[in-house]
């Protein structure tokens, strides 16, 4: 079984690389973050006609939104509200195995890291912190995938020195996502497969007018899964060559896959 995530920054504005990557890729299960629609807007036709019966999608208009499409079928288990705002950031469903895989979208963070001058920064610890209290009652098989918009290791962005100060890649940010990890059993699968200092990015910034020339990436986007599932993955990719696509969004999509 093939599991991706893909923080597809609108799904309907890049319908067209979203059907290239499912003609492609072939995973038989997608997770999507940061959607930008509505569920009855949601573009159920192009999943369709890829095999793609079995969606559940938690869509919120013109930001965030979550969506897992799958060619398997799936029951929605859960919709946390990590945010505690109510924002569409999380959505589970549970595999015919019996494995949960749970979807999120966690808030980036606004500019500055620190939460006295910027609320954003403090409801992304606060969010983290959320996921942390939840993992340490999870007592089931389980996949935690999606945008976690922390690259923690030095090697998961291009500077680790230059990027210290710079949110995604700070500290305290890195010390949160460490205690969400050691809440549990959980095996961080890009790293498994890819172990640092490998080099492997997930995102680049729409910034940079030639995303290759510098090659200033992150990564921000894992895979997770609890020790017993882990065990079941055999490998793992992350698709570079889609940051290249026409109307790319930010991110690239990731993909394990299991021997179910």
């Amino acid at each position: 079984m093939k599991i991706a995530s893909w923080n597809i920054n609108s799904v309907r504005f890049r319908s067209a690389i979203v059907a290239q990557f499912l003609t492609e890729a072939a995973p038989d299960i997608l997770c999507l973050q940061e959607t930008k629609v509505v569920d009855e807007d949601f573009p159920h036709d192009l999943f369709e006609s890829h095999g793609y019966v079995h969606r559940v999608v938690h869509g919120q208009r013109m930001h965030h939104g979550v969506a897992i499409v799958s060619r398997v079928p799936i029951a929605e288990d859960d919709r946390l509200d990590w945010q505690a705002n109510r924002e569409a950031r999380h959505v589970g469903v549970r595999l015919p195995n019996g494995v949960r895989l749970e979807n999120v979208y966690v808030p980036a963070g606004g500019d500055e890291p620190d939460r006295e001058v910027n609320p954003k920064f403090g409801q992304k610890l606060d969010f983290v912190a959320r996921m942390t209290e939840w993992s340490r009652s999870l007592a089931c098989p389980t996949i935690l995938t999606g945008d976690f918009n922390i690259a923690p290791l030095p090697s998961d962005v291009w500077s680790h020195k230059a990027l210290l100060k710079v949110v995604s890649h700070t500290p305290i940010e890195v010390e949160a996502l460490d205690g969400l990890m050691t809440s549990n059993d959980w095996v961080d699968l890009g790293r498994h497969f890819h172990p640092a200092p490998a080099r492997l990015h997930t995102w680049w910034s729409y910034r940079s007018p030639d995303w290759t020339k510098n090659d200033r990436g992150r990564r921000l986007d894992h895979m997770w899964a609890t020790g017993d599932v882990a065990r079941q993955a055999v490998a793992h990719t992350v698709f570079e060559s889609c940051r290249s696509w026409e109307k790319p969004s930010d991110h690239v999509p990731i993909m394990t896959e299991f021997a179910f």
